[in-house]
């Protein structure tokens, strides 16, 4: 019986991971802060799917609830199989005009967080030789698109990196880059996406069921849609200069930096 491991699991991406993995008859570790979520979507599933989910409640910003899910990947009393390192979150406005800390608090979920897990799980994955690591990226990485697509181009790259250097042992590594997905994630970053036409948005179980179609083919990279594909191959043709401007004019300061919402933080992760 596969066990994984899920970070953001309330809600958007994470949850729609949860019901995929439940589904294939896995047993299920659910993080996030919101434990009556968890709770929720864990009844949710062992009724509909019989599959047995623990509900590790921890917010992934705090010290302590870092180190209980890196303790729970290294157990090797009950081994996890397989870690998805979605959590995450975005900022409204471009970097200059959030606060630092808030840019900070970022960076660790996006970049040291799924550092950290992976490196607690590996060890396990490497001695049983099996299992994989799919971390949650963004097609926001594939451009100059400020710190958020900053971020997600590191964990890109750490990913098919990582992919790499554990393909000897068996262990898969895939990164998931989603574009626009219909979660949770623009409304909690204040993001104003009233003006995107419905063509380019995409569901969670369409990103979800791709990467698992493409972490059975170990392929290192998942992108769901034509259109997101497309957007994949081009962009590695375009001058990065040109881009980048063309980048920073669609980024507008806030107009009232004092009224910005502030970010979700561990388990807003889902969609990017």
């Amino acid at each position: 019986m596969t066990t994984v491991l899920i970070t953001g699991a309330s809600a958007g991406l994470g949850a729609a991971f949860a019901r995929a993995f439940a589904a294939k008859g896995c047993d299920l570790v659910l993080v996030a802060r919101d434990e009556d979520r968890l709770t929720r979507l864990a009844e949710r599933l062992g009724r509909e799917f019989g599959a047995a989910a623990e509900v590790l409640p921890a917010d992934l910003l705090d010290a302590t609830g870092l180190a209980a899910v890196a303790r729970r990947l290294a157990d090797r009393a009950r081994p996890v199989d397989v870690l998805v390192n979605n959590a995450g979150f975005g900022l409204p406005a471009p970097f200059p005009y959030n606060p630092v800390e808030d840019e900070e608090r970022m960076l660790d979920l996006l970049v040291k967080v799924p550092l950290r897990l992976t490196h607690a799980a590996l060890p396990g994955l490497r001695e049983r030789r099996r299992g994989a690591v799919l971390n949650v990226s963004s097609v926001a990485g594939l451009l100059p698109t400020g710190t958020y697509g900053a971020a997600k181009a590191w964990i890109t790259a750490f990913s098919e990196s990582l992919r790499v250097d554990m393909e000897p042992y068996g262990v898969r590594v895939l990164a998931v880059v989603p574009g626009f997905t219909r979660t949770e994630f623009q409304e909690r970053a204040g993001m104003d996406v009233s003006g995107l036409r419905d063509a380019v948005w995409l569901e969670p179980e369409a990103v979800v069921a791709k990467a698992l179609k493409d972490l059975a083919r170990r392929r290192p990279v998942s992108v769901t849609g034509r259109r997101y594909q497309a957007y994949a191959l081009a962009v590695r043709h375009l001058p990065r200069g040109f881009v980048a401007r063309r980048m920073a004019r669609a980024r507008r300061p806030p107009a009232d930096p004092a009224a910005r919402p502030h970010p979700a933080g561990g388990d807003a992760a889902t969609a990017r």
